[in-house]
């Protein structure tokens, strides 16, 4: 969520619910979030919801341009897919149209679409976006951090596998629907990572940033019992733990953290200067084995939401 506002505007504007983006409509909410990003520092929308800009309807998933005139100076996208949790939205608005009350148009137009359950990212919790969630009265509800933590110095013992567990890199094709099972129990409690499908592995194997190679599955026998995916950002020159999972029945057994070595590992080879990854903050367990693995909170994402 990125914004700016401090009144309405008083010009006309127009807000535009859709179901799916043309090519053409696509390309432009990516230049808004380009243009946003070179501005705030980091993108106002997650990986996902970059992804489901293309490729035509998904089902949930609702995208709303705000323009004036012939010009798009606002994106939202809404996400209905959890059957438990209020949909969950993005939204921003261009930084040479902030401070005009497009922001805020944009969160009524989510409530209303929602019926007035709604859970709003503001990634990078900037004073615009908590004032926009006071605005629009919600309430804080998730943080999640991004954690980072040098390769240069890196020093990790070899890592020890559990007793009949091997590790070799995932085989698109082969191993797709093994993950995609594996992945669902390992984040049955996380419906954001746990429900991801065939559709969202292919989005994000057609990315130019994946690579099997750094996608690591540890097996016991025929089983996949976890996984570490890491992922490059190359202009960055940072190297992610992009997900680690471990199936409930292998966990407890130091799995995790022989996977997390690997992966770390494997990032410093490519001669990357530092690796990042995500954590939620009340995920005390988690937060403790990273911090102990040398990684600090470097910024923090927060997601708001509505009392009903």
């Amino acid at each position: 969520m990125t914004s700016d506002d401090t009144a309405p505007a008083a010009i006309s504007r127009s807000v535009e619910t859709l179901s799916a983006l043309s090519p053409d409509q696509a390309e432009a909410v990516l230049e808004l979030l380009a243009e946003a990003a070179r501005t705030d520092g980091q993108q106002a929308v997650s990986e996902q919801g970059r992804l489901q800009l293309r490729g035509g309807e998904r089902d949930g998933v609702r995208h709303l341009l705000l323009t004036l005139g012939e010009t798009l100076v606002g994106y939202a996208q809404l996400e209905d897919t959890d059957p438990v949790e209020a949909p969950a939205a993005e939204l921003v608005v261009h930084p040479a149209y902030r401070g005009h009350g497009h922001g805020r148009a944009l969160g009524s137009a989510l409530l209303a679409a929602s019926g007035k359950r709604l859970r709003v990212w503001a990634h990078g919790g900037h004073s615009a976006a908590r004032h926009l969630a006071q605005v629009l009265g919600l309430s804080l509800f998730r943080e999640l951090r991004q954690m980072r933590r040098s390769l240069t110095d890196l020093e990790l013992p070899e890592p020890v596998l559990p007793a009949g567990v091997s590790v070799r890199s995932f085989e698109p094709g082969r191993d797709d629907a093994a993950w995609l099972a594996a992945n669902a129990e390992a984040f049955a409690h996380h419906p954001e990572q746990g429900s991801l499908t065939q559709r969202d592995l292919d989005d994000r194997m057609a990315e130019p940033w994946f690579e099997p190679a750094g996608f690591f599955l540890a097996f016991r026998g025929e089983e996949l019992v976890g996984y570490h995916w890491t992922k490059v950002h190359a202009e960055e020159g940072l190297g992610e733990v992009y997900v680690v999972g471990v199936r409930p029945g292998a966990q407890g057994g130091g799995l995790g953290k022989a996977l997390t070595a690997i992966g770390l590992r494997h990032l410093a080879a490519q001669g990357l200067p530092t690796a990042m990854l995500y954590v939620d903050a009340d995920n005390l367990p988690a937060v403790t084995v990273y911090e102990r693995l040398g990684f600090r909170t470097y910024e923090t994402d927060l997601m708001y939401r509505t009392e009903t």
